[in-house]
């Protein structure tokens, strides 16, 4: 199971989860920092244009320093060097004074998972998806979860509100099609319950697992 973290600078590949279901981040083009880095960029371009005829410019600049590291930026690159208490640490203290902070809270969503920590990491997925329902990714992950905990009906539910909350969310179809795999397995498997014999039951059935197989080995 790929796992990706995006922070201000791009998506990173992490660690992957067993099993064939992706687990995803919130993208970067669902938080305001891109609209404000355009803003002071429209400010300073404005500023220039509007400079009187004849005026003396200086070519002199300062040295570009790097803006500070987000806490998010922070808590990605304890995540990279496998720092898991940490990056959980740190997203912790953050979340103190900035409780509403979405992109630490998924963080933190994820390493809790990392760590196995699965009824942590659910709640705080389940928590997203109520402080923002608008967003698929918690509903995606949430799925991931309930999924490996055998929770077929729960994770293919799970993964029908992502859908609804963003209609063109492909990894939410690409985990719900492994489901629907799941689910079929499970299906054959209790009808060959009711009649071993049933020779059609026993033939899908292996069909299933080796898809299911081979969805595995797809990273």
């Amino acid at each position: 199971m790929r796992r990706s973290i995006s922070t201000r600078y791009g998506v990173i590949e992490s660690c992957s989860l067993p099993g064939a279901f992706r687990f995803c981040s919130v993208p970067n083009n669902r938080l305001p920092n891109a609209v404000r880095l355009f803003v002071a960029c429209a400010a300073i371009v404005l500023g220039t244009i509007a400079m009187p005829a004849g005026a003396q410019t200086t070519t002199t600049r300062p040295s570009a320093v790097p803006p500070p590291p987000t806490a998010a930026e922070e808590i990605t690159r304890l995540v990279r060097e496998k720092d898991l208490n940490g990056a959980l640490a740190r997203a912790d203290a953050f979340l103190v004074k900035n409780p509403r902070d979405l992109q630490v809270r998924f963080l933190r969503g994820v390493i809790l998972s990392d760590q196995s920590k699965t009824a942590e990491a659910i709640a705080a997925f389940e928590a997203l998806t109520q402080d923002f329902p608008e967003l698929p990714e918690p509903y995606n992950n949430l799925a991931v979860l309930r999924a490996n905990e055998g929770q077929l009906d729960l994770a293919r539910s799970l993964l029908q509100q992502a859908i609804i909350a963003h209609p063109n969310y492909v990894t939410a179809y690409e985990n719900l099609g492994d489901v629907y795999v799941a689910l079929a397995a499970e299906a054959y498997q209790r009808a060959l319950k009711l009649d071993p014999n049933n020779r059609n039951a026993q033939t899908k059935l292996t069909l299933a697992r080796e898809i299911s197989a081979k969805l595995r080995a797809v990273r």
